[in-house]
């Protein structure tokens, strides 16, 4: 069953330039979503929409099948159902702690005090950054920060969870430790869709792929087939996940 989809998705950069080109694509509820392109491809771009922080010029954007609003009301429901997390957490962690920061979300919806100091214990759990809750967003470690960016998504409960190269800047063993938690975090229920130009990663921890080039899809499917085949992927200036 789909959760989100786009179609016919277009949108312009200032001056014209085309960044998403009549762009088609669906994404399964429950399920782990890899979008991969080189530098450029319009990924970022896509999720910048598909939480609507931007409004694209032609196409729709549809939510459990039913076109979103795009009304104050509308893209407050649309944002509590579906997260984002951007690439630099720097752009995200703005309270003086780390439990301010995750509270936020739910002291913005109105949530009692407990419920509020519930879902900072169970994110910050989550991620395994419950001993920072009381350390200051700017003492933590890039990691650490890249956890509390997630942690302060998952506290408003999202129903889908976006992350733009979430392992960029990461050590290999940092990468892996956030990799399990997203896994972890999926197999719950939690749709994740994230942005990756590299396939071996996306092969090993997305069910299903997206490829982008030029703000276009040129392929989506089973992330076990499609990343291997290596004629689609040197259509989208990618490695096969099998490359050696």
């Amino acid at each position: 069953m789909t959760v989100l989809a786009v179609e016919h998705l277009a949108y312009d950069y200032p001056g014209g330039v085309a960044a998403l080109v009549d762009l088609d694509l669906a994404v399964g509820r429950g399920r782990r979503l890899a979008v991969l392109g080189p530098n450029g491809a319009g990924k970022t771009t896509l999720l910048l929409h598909l939480n609507g922080t931007l409004r694209p010029k032609a196409g729709r954007i549809l939510l459990d099948g039913a076109p979103v609003r795009w009304d104050r009301a509308g893209l407050g429901a649309w944002r509590r159902r579906v997260g984002l997390v951007l690439q630099d957490a720097d752009d995200q962690l703005f309270a003086p702690s780390v439990a301010e920061d995750v509270s936020f979300g739910p002291l913005n919806l109105g949530l009692p005090e407990a419920e509020v100091r519930t879902r900072i214990a169970e994110s910050l759990a989550a991620l395994d950054v419950a001993d920072l809750a009381d350390r200051p967003t700017h003492h933590l470690s890039f990691g650490q920060k890249k956890r509390v960016a997630i942690a302060g998504a998952l506290a408003m409960r999202p129903e889908v969870l976006l992350l733009d190269e979430p392992t960029a800047g990461l050590d290999s063993r940092s990468a892996r430790r956030l990799l399990a938690i997203l896994d972890a975090l999926a197999a719950t229920g939690t749709t994740v869709v994230f942005t990756t130009h590299d396939a071996r990663l996306a092969q090993a921890h997305a069910d299903d792929a997206a490829l982008f080039r030029d703000g276009r899809v040129i392929a989506a499917g089973p992330a076990s087939v499609l990343l291997c085949d290596a004629a689609t992927m040197d259509r989208a200036g990618l490695d096969p996940a099998d490359a050696v």
